[in-house]
């Protein structure tokens, strides 16, 4: 159903994701005249506070997190905000707070930044507090679940309330502006698509690094690891995007109809095919950090890192691998898609002393937003010693190149989407399932030949099995 909500039901709107990303990208939203006038915004979370307190916390999270150049009309946005605590475990509070939400309401959008443990317990009692009607959508933020059998628990529990058309899971990689640019690079431009396929690109790389440790998440993180804290949803994310047919049109089932066809073409990884690690102490630029048994207090089987290679068993992908590495402690915090075109199938320059390399597209998301596509050049000169030919970039620096638009924070769009009903840029349930599913038998493998993962140093990028991962293909990660 089509709708515009005029309420926005925040749970969790004390917690760290609201003060850091919420609250300033709907502030952000609201300064460019982007939300409904009559748009109100009811936080609720287990904390007892008065509307004016929780406009004097949004106030203080505004000052921290959002750009001076975007505070125009705090004020007036913080007019917009009403609070009303909620145990999410009990039934008590919820009709307090469809009172605050209000009998008029014309439509609700609800944003689920909680623990998954309370999906079921906070769908049920918006149920019982009758907030789950036709007009009614909710969005929920990861992780769903810790493998396929909870994720499914998770998702009955909402779709006992919710249709599918009404839930809106989020992926906040999917809001960035470079990842949807990557839909708009394949797909509006007739020069990539006719060989965005194996016989061109011999290797596709995906790289999501972190520099930090486990910076207070210490109990979710050990429980997780990297594999299901990244993976599992952002880097399959991006390769579903990467690797996708042309969708019929632009829309929210179109779209994702072609990323659970290459989500379900996934191979399951062989032995042989995955590395996992762990770092230990070492020095992250230029700063002595702990090891990851140290940070946590305890010895821990634990992933922080793992790469893998994986393949796409269908027509277009049959034979190029996908390289996925990710990793706490690396070298830089770096998020970035390699296309590895294939090498020219003759040189005319060879016998004049020329060599040459493949062509490369890099997609670079974080923390630069930019696309660089390499080309070989001949250097100038008369050539008298020999012809000599070098690698040139083309860079498209998206900051550059749109200097006149604003620059926004990933949750602004998604935010946006979930009051206004578009499904475009979340995660259809189809899609949950078929990553879990690959993901659970990545771990029924490593759980088959037992051992515990690999040390690296912090600071460096990961231990040398992933490097040996690629060079055996004669492959080497981009950062090398």
């Amino acid at each position: 159903m089509s709708f515009t909500a005029d309420r926005l039901l925040l749970f969790g709107a004390t917690g760290d994701l609201a003060q850091r990303m919420l609250l300033p990208s709907l502030c952000a939203l609201h300064s460019d005249g982007l939300l409904a006038p009559d748009l109100t915004i009811v936080g609720t979370a287990r904390t007892e506070m008065s509307d004016d307190e929780f406009r004097d916390f949004a106030r203080e999270a505004l000052e921290e997190y959002l750009p001076v150049a975007r505070r125009d009309g705090v004020a007036e946005f913080l007019d917009r905000l009403v609070y009303e605590a909620v145990d999410a475990t009990t039934l008590d509070g919820y009709k307090r707070l469809a009172e605050r939400v209000g009998e008029d309401c014309d439509g609700l959008a609800i944003f689920l930044s909680t623990a998954p443990k309370l999906f079921e317990a906070t769908i049920e009692g918006l149920a019982h507090a009758g907030l789950t009607g036709p007009r009614t959508r909710i969005g929920l933020e990861k992780p769903l679940g810790t493998d396929l059998g909870s994720s499914c628990e998770i998702n009955d529990a909402v779709a006992r309330e919710f249709g599918e058309d009404r839930i809106f899971r989020i992926d906040h990689y999917l809001g960035k502006e470079t990842v949807q640019n990557l839909l708009a690079l394949r797909f509006a431009n007739l020069l990539f698509e006719p060989v965005w396929n194996s016989t061109y690109i011999d290797h596709v790389q995906i790289t999501v690094a972190e520099t930090v440790g486990l910076e207070g998440r210490a109990g979710f993180y050990d429980e997780t690891g990297a594999l299901r804290d990244m993976v599992q949803n952002h880097m399959l994310q991006l390769l579903a995007l990467v690797a996708m047919e042309p969708p019929t049109s632009f829309d929210a089932t179109a779209v994702r109809d072609e990323k659970v066809k290459v989500l379900r073409a996934l191979r399951p990884a062989s032995e042989g095919e995955t590395v996992t690690g762990q770092y230990r102490a070492g020095a992250v630029a230029g700063k002595a950090v702990p090891g990851y048994d140290e940070e946590l207090g305890e010895d821990s089987a634990t992933e922080t890192f793992v790469a893998i290679k994986a393949h796409v068993d269908n027509w277009r992908w049959k034979g190029v691998p996908f390289y996925l590495r990710t990793g706490k402690r690396l070298p830089e915090r770096v998020t970035e898609i390699i296309v590895q075109f294939r090498c020219i199938p003759h040189s005319i320059f060879e016998a004049r002393g020329a060599t040459t390399r493949p062509n490369r597209l890099v997609i670079g998301i974080q923390p630069e937003e930019n696309i660089q596509f390499s080309l070989m050049a001949k250097l100038p000169g008369l050539d008298r010693e020999g012809l000599r030919l070098r690698e040139v970039p083309l860079d498209v620096t998206m900051p550059d190149a749109f200097s006149d638009t604003v620059r926004r924070i990933a949750y602004e769009r998604l935010l946006l989407d979930l009051v206004e009903g578009d499904q475009t840029l979340f995660v259809r349930r189809d899609e949950v399932e078929a990553q879990w599913e690959w993901i659970d038998a990545v771990r029924a493998q490593w759980q088959a030949r037992g051992g515990t993962p690999r040390p690296y140093t912090a600071g460096s990028w990961g231990p040398s099995a992933a490097i040996a991962l690629v060079e055996r293909d004669g492959v080497s990660w981009h950062d090398e």
